[in-house]
């Protein structure tokens, strides 16, 4: 039997329902990819930079990196070839520095390891470096991070991934310490004291006071204990401080003030207390060169290419003993180097 003939208006019918189908899926395809390839649709994307801007440009929002689109990342290649390594700036009695001094808050020594950050340490050739956020138990740090030529030092925490502490030094310390002697922080990885003859240099990583500020107690009682600390060290010689210290001090060390009074790193209890740890005889020494200077950050949140758009904060720091600012070179801010949420900070010092 021959087959039956469809009539001809079911026959038409038939074919606009086919095109129809054809070209919504067309348009869907055509939406996949223009999302596919900015990784987030665009009333989301615009969603997430609005809030970037007002609140989540704060510290307490980098622990949500792990789940952030790849166009939003901070950029992770260094090109060391547009770095000046070198300082030629004397300080107030008219000397060049003798001693230069890197800190830096790697946010994962592993993950530094594969970005290159290495590279660019062994090329700063500072004399001392400080890294904070190690996030990685002694017994496995890579052979890559031991510097030849270095003294190092370790300190984890007994969190697995959290925290910890590393130090370089060209020299050989008369003394190594770790911890405050403090059962509540020490278990944590977050400070190491280096004697030197001249000096103390202590490599700090403070408590975040987290979101919604739940840890705000814990940082405020962490400010109390660290400046007994420090105050003891420099009764015996000159105290420098690096690190990163998790808070902006004043208005001009973050970009959105007004918008992150309440959230972590800007609030007025943590402000107060860093003027009170300042009074007591310290000093800021990247103010102390360029106490007008704008944009001068740090730290970038991961979210909305926040590092890009320059929405940034200053939460990494020299402190120094109120008697040795005189000695002071200069205080340089390495915006160019990449790999972690934050940047390297070096100081040039005559000691």
């Amino acid at each position: 039997m021959p087959p039956k003939r469809t009539p001809k208006a079911k026959a038409n019918s038939s074919k606009a329902t086919s095109d129809k189908k054809t070209e919504v899926l067309n348009k869907a395809s055509k939406k996949k990819r223009e999302i596919n390839s900015n990784d987030e649709p665009a009333s989301k994307k615009a969603k997430i930079e609005s809030k970037e801007t007002k609140h989540e440009s704060s510290p307490s929002a980098m622990n949500k990196s792990k789940n952030e689109p790849k166009q939003m990342l901070n950029k992770t290649d260094t090109n060391l070839n547009e770095i000046e390594f070198a300082c030629t700036k004397t300080n107030e009695e008219g000397k060049k520095y003798n001693l230069k001094i890197c800190t830096w808050n790697i946010s994962g020594i592993r993950a530094i390891v594969k970005k290159n950050g290495m590279e660019y340490i062994a090329k700063e050739d500072a004399d001392i470096v400080a890294l904070q956020e190690t996030k990685c138990d002694k017994d496995k740090i890579p052979e890559e991070v031991k510097l030849p030529g270095y003294h190092n030092y370790f300190l984890d925490s007994k969190k697995p991934g959290y925290c910890g502490v590393a130090l370089f030094c060209k020299e050989k310390p008369v003394t190594i310490k770790y911890g405050l002697n403090n059962a509540s922080f020490d278990s944590e990885g977050r400070i190491i004291t280096a004697e030197f003859s001249e000096f103390f240099l202590v490599n700090v990583y403070v408590p975040n006071a987290g979101q919604k500020l739940v840890t705000l107690p814990k940082r405020l009682e962490w400010n109390k204990t660290f400046k007994k600390y420090i105050e003891k060290l420099d009764e015996k010689k000159p105290v420098i401080i690096c690190g990163d210290m998790n808070v902006a001090h004043q208005e001009i060390d973050l970009k959105n003030p007004k918008t992150n009074t309440k959230n972590a790193g800007f609030t007025k209890e943590e402000r107060d207390d860093m003027t009170d740890f300042l009074t007591a005889g310290f000093v800021d020494s990247f103010r102390l060169l360029y106490p007008d200077k704008e944009g001068a950050y740090t730290f970038w949140s991961y979210f909305a290419s926040a590092r890009n758009k320059d929405i940034g904060w200053r939460l990494d720091y020299f402190l120094i003993s109120d008697r040795i600012k005189s000695k002071v070179c200069d205080n340089v801010i390495r915006k160019q180097v990449y790999g972690s949420d934050h940047c390297p900070v070096i100081l040039y010092i005559n000691l």
